[in-house]
């Protein structure tokens, strides 16, 4: 959004390659009265993790044992727990510790070791004579074939989805299927019929096989399908749209995760959320970050439901989480925004091809590793026509182009936003693009009508950097939200696409001694996260509002001079979108409310 800036804090991760985190399982052979088995857990790329496991197969109680194995040349036991290790070049030997070396009937032990290498032990011999382990099946199964389903295997809550077998060195055992990445099947067959979908729907399916040592393969590769029928009609098309900005950065140094959202009660009082970001390079939508959109694993107590990740499940990071929070409140919409102050410099670029853009953005938005976490696209094109971060000269007509190739592309039941300026300034911003043309292809726009005034005027003079309305003195009369609004209007947007926004921050200077607006500063005040700019949620505690001007609140706290939103002066903006038939609010962004959501509720309220 406009003048501001991503904040991504350092972390600390461990990484391992999934399909390098398959287990191998590869069972020893022949015993009398003790059996051994070994699986290869974690495998790093520059080494792995192995566990043998002794067991007592006879009558007596064993007093000791040895595990002896080869290992091919360049695979080696690095450090090794519970069990001492030792080796004559590849022949390696394993003794019991002092404490592990009795075994009653039917009791087992296990002990591991770190290695380097790709080899898989041979030759297994306990206590003297060969291991007798689980049918010898040392390779997991392939991938199963290509997944397919065709119309006649589709209906408004069925699908059948089939597939070519896997194959395996011995046996394949079953299959497990999963939609969205859940499982929600295991057959021995090559097709399963999905039951409980919902009509109009796109659903992702995968296949994984499984051996007779329950070793499974690879995931097939994703099958997207979309169930018949027509989407069901807005059962409130009146109702005012509530919406708020999630960051990916957020879930960084603010340890703001999508089940903040559940915590603080905002959930249930926003009808939408838009994902930022994603990026626009080379005239095409990307991925913004990968790590958070869908690699980040969750612990439990971070999860929407409780339930932790699995490092083998096919989606993870926020997209999962969102998943997540539209099961548990059915009424939220998704949308994957892209562009913002940072990554808005790709727009010129894409628009010179719209068509091919518009697919772009659909292949990524409709990929089928998160197929229904998305509901509409959002285009946060700062500016058209114009200068932000970096100047567009794409002219007027550029907007337009671009929202009706994104209209034909995604069709009429998908939404389609766009966050647009709010300089009301005659020949500004809102006056180098052509607005009125392309809001026929769009559902509405995020008129950001905050960040008027700010820092950037290091000396001042201060201003409310979101008034609702002009008063005497303010640096630009025509830099208001009600200015802007009635701009848009005038050229041809209908209200109903029109929601306000609203900042979850101030922007503040220091060095100011003059309490009321117009004063001189020395420069930006201390924030969290950068200068000039800090969460409501820090604010109202350290600098509580000690005043309102233009229909927003300001506060003089020493020298430092900030001005942001109440729940008392969103209560008022809210009722004045109202009056003026707004289609509802937006705002930037969560994580800047309170824990208990008390902004996100003032919205709610106001609107109702």
């Amino acid at each position: 959004m406009s003048k501001r800036s991503r904040i991504v804090a350092g972390m600390t991760a461990l990484a391992l390659p999934l399909a390098a985190m398959v287990a191998m399982a590869t069972p020893a052979q022949a015993a009398t009265s003790a059996s051994a088995s070994y699986v290869k857990g974690s495998d790093w790329g520059s080494g792995f993790e192995g566990k043998w496991t002794v067991k007592n197969t006879g009558t007596t109680t064993i007093n000791g044992w040895t595990l002896e194995w080869d290992f091919p040349t360049g695979t080696k036991v690095t450090s090794s727990w519970d069990a001492d290790i030792t080796n004559v070049v590849n022949h390696w030997t394993a003794k019991n510790k002092s404490w592990a070396g009795t075994l009653a009937p039917g009791a087992s032990v296990t002990f591991g070791f770190n290695g380097q290498g790709t080899g898989a032990p041979s030759g297994c011999k306990i206590n003297g004579a060969s291991c007798d382990g689980t049918p010898n099946d040392d390779l997991p199964p392939s991938a199963p074939g290509a997944l397919s389903s065709s119309a006649a295997d589709l209906t408004e809550t069925q699908a059948k989805i089939s597939w070519g077998a896997a194959t395996d060195d011995k046996q394949v055992k079953n299959y497990d299927v999963f939609r969205d990445g859940t499982k929600v099947a295991t057959t021995t067959g090559l097709t399963h019929t999905d039951t409980g979908l919902t009509k109009a729907t796109t659903y992702a399916y995968t296949v994984q096989a499984r051996d007779s040592v329950d070793q499974l393969g690879p995931l097939s590769g994703a099958l997207s399908v979309k169930t018949k029928g027509v989407p069901d009609p807005d059962p409130d098309p009146g109702a005012k749209k509530k919406m708020g900005y999630f960051t990916n950065w957020g879930v960084y140094g603010r340890n703001y995760f999508v089940k903040n959202l559940d915590t603080s009660g905002t959930a249930s009082k926003i009808t939408h959320i838009n994902y930022a970001f994603g990026n626009v390079q080379n005239g095409r939508c990307t991925i913004g970050d990968a790590y958070s959109d869908y690699d980040m694993a969750y612990s439990a107590d971070k999860s929407v439901d409780g339930v932790a990740d699995t490092w083998d499940q096919p989606l993870r990071g926020s997209f999962n989480q969102l998943l997540k929070l539209k099961k548990k409140y059915p009424h939220i919409k998704v949308l994957f925004s892209f562009g913002g102050w940072t990554w808005s410099g790709g727009f010129g670029q894409a628009v010179a091809n719209p068509t091919a853009f518009a697919q772009s953005c659909y292949d990524l938005v409709e990929d089928p590793r998160w197929a229904n976490v998305f509901d509409g696209i959002d285009l946060d094109w700062e500016y058209p026509n114009a200068c932000g971060l970096t100047c567009d000269t794409s002219g007027p007509a550029s907007i337009t182009n671009m929202m009706k190739a994104m209209r034909a592309k995604f069709g009429p039941n998908y939404l389609i936003t766009a966050a647009t300026t709010a300089d009301a300034s005659d020949g500004g911003k809102i006056d180098a693009a052509d607005y009125g043309g392309a809001a026929q292809y769009l559902d509405w726009y995020n008129v950001m009508t905050y960040d008027f005034f700010g820092s950037w005027d290091a000396k001042g003079p201060t201003a409310p950097h979101s008034a609702l309305n002009a008063y005497p003195g303010i640096p630009k009369p025509k830099f208001t939200s009600a200015e802007a609004i009635a701009k848009f209007k005038a050229k041809g947007v209908p209200a109903s696409k029109l929601l306000l926004g609203v900042g979850f921050y101030g922007r503040g200077w220091t060095g100011v001694t003059q309490a009321a607006p117009g004063g001189t500063a020395t420069g930006a005040a201390p924030g969290t996260y950068e200068p000039g700019n800090e969460d409501y949620k820090v604010l109202k505690n350290t600098c509580p509002s000690t005043g309102t001007v233009g229909g927003t609140a300001y506060a003089h706290c020493g020298t430092n001079w900030w001005s942001y939103d109440t729940p008392a002066t969103i209560g008022s903006k809210m009722a004045w979108a109202k009056q003026q038939n707004l289609g509802g609010a937006f705002y930037w962004e969560f994580s800047g409310d309170t824990t208990n959501g008390e902004l996100a509720n003032a919205v709610h309220t106001g609107l109702q």
